[in-house]
């Protein structure tokens, strides 16, 4: 009998520990910066929330589409293309951002630094053709 993982279950259970915690969870997440992204579907309209481990520099924020080095980008970043606009939770803090993909030379050099914090993203690349995509959470005043 073949299991399957149930990654909406996980998430779940992520996100709950995320907001108990002030911004922290354990399992694979033990230990690693986190931020939960809003997102909403292109074609469904509904929106979901990704945890996943940023780049965190001087107040921006980076996310990276490695979706485990798979050969597809993650829906949550088709998502964020079709709809920039988003809500991002970081620790305690929830507040509206826009994404923006990072390319070229400023792609490579972050995707790098991410890489030397936490290997398992040089790893990601390695396992797929595709250059996985690089996205910076812009944070946006409210009126």
């Amino acid at each position: 009998m073949t299991q399957t993982f149930d990654f909406d279950e996980m998430n779940r259970v992520v996100i709950r520990e995320f907001r108990d915690t002030g911004g922290k969870a354990g399992g694979v997440f033990e230990g690693m910066p986190l931020v939960l992204v809003h997102h909403v579907g292109v074609r469904s309209g509904v929106e979901r929330i990704a945890p996943l481990v940023p780049l965190l520099e001087d107040g921006r924020i980076f996310i990276f589409a490695s979706k485990g080095g798979s050969d597809e980008n993650p829906h949550w970043y088709g998502n964020l293309v079709g709809h920039p606009q988003t809500t991002v939770e970081l620790g305690t803090e929830t507040f509206p951002a826009t994404a923006r993909v990072v390319t070229g030379a400023e792609r490579d050099d972050v995707y790098a630094r991410q890489c030397a914090l936490q290997p398992q993203f040089a790893e990601h690349q390695s396992n797929t053709k595709r250059l996985i995509p690089v996205v910076e959470l812009v944070r946006r005043e409210v009126d």
